[in-house]
């Protein structure tokens, strides 16, 4: 009785672990993400500002908008990094390449608010809030959760090869693959909201830029 109490508390602590590696990942890779600005060179932050000056510009005129476009972009970014996190976590070597990924999509998010902040100034901090919130956040904690579980399928399949523990795959498979269809789901519900909602939102705020 106390074996298993133990076994399972054990369980419980090694996630915890796991989640919190996978949260300080996400803030320092954010962070990181804010700081850079501040490091790249001029044309690099003269290249972003005419970036974010037309993507602006095309969201202000709604006619030179593609929707479909918009959205199968955004559809394949999403998509692709939960897939392609939930095969790495069938892969033995998948551990760091999933560690990478989830720390890039981070710093991609730290940069955009203070790319954001620097080349379109204070007046667009409603703007980038509907341009990043909530959608971008939820994306980020959905990656913290398919990581998760890719992270523990490394490990429970490197115990089976190399340790001979016995686990039972099929029961682990099967809610490994139940995990990946609610994060696509989800996916598919912020690329939506992406595409549609903060872009309408984001052209009665342009004004502001």
């Amino acid at each position: 009785m106390n074996l298993g109490i133990n076994k399972a508390k054990k369980h419980i602590i090694r996630q915890k672990k796991r989640y919190l590696l996978l949260t300080i990942l996400v803030g320092l890779s954010i962070l990181l993400g804010i700081m850079f600005w501040f490091i790249i060179s001029n044309n690099d932050t003269i290249m972003v500002k005419e970036h974010l000056t037309t993507f602006f510009t095309n969201i202000s005129n709604k006619d030179n908008l593609n929707y479909v476009v918009a959205l199968n972009n955004s559809l394949i970014t999403n998509l692709g990094y939960i897939l392609l996190i939930w095969l790495l976590g069938m892969s033995i070597i998948g551990f760091p390449f999933i560690i990478l990924l989830i720390g890039i999509k981070s710093f991609i998010f730290g940069f955009s608010i203070s790319s954001l902040i620097a080349s379109l100034g204070f007046k667009s901090i409603p703007i980038m809030i509907v341009y990043l919130f909530p959608h971008q956040p939820l994306f980020l904690l959905l990656l913290v959760l398919i990581g998760f579980y890719a992270l523990s399928f490394c490990i429970k399949l490197f115990r089976y090869l190399f340790l001979k523990e016995n686990i039972n795959f099929k029961f682990v498979m099967r809610k490994y693959i139940k995990i990946l269809l609610l994060c696509c789901i989800v996916s598919l519900i912020l690329s939506i909201y992406e595409t549609f909602v903060a872009t309408y939102l984001m052209g009665l705020l342009s004004s502001l830029v």
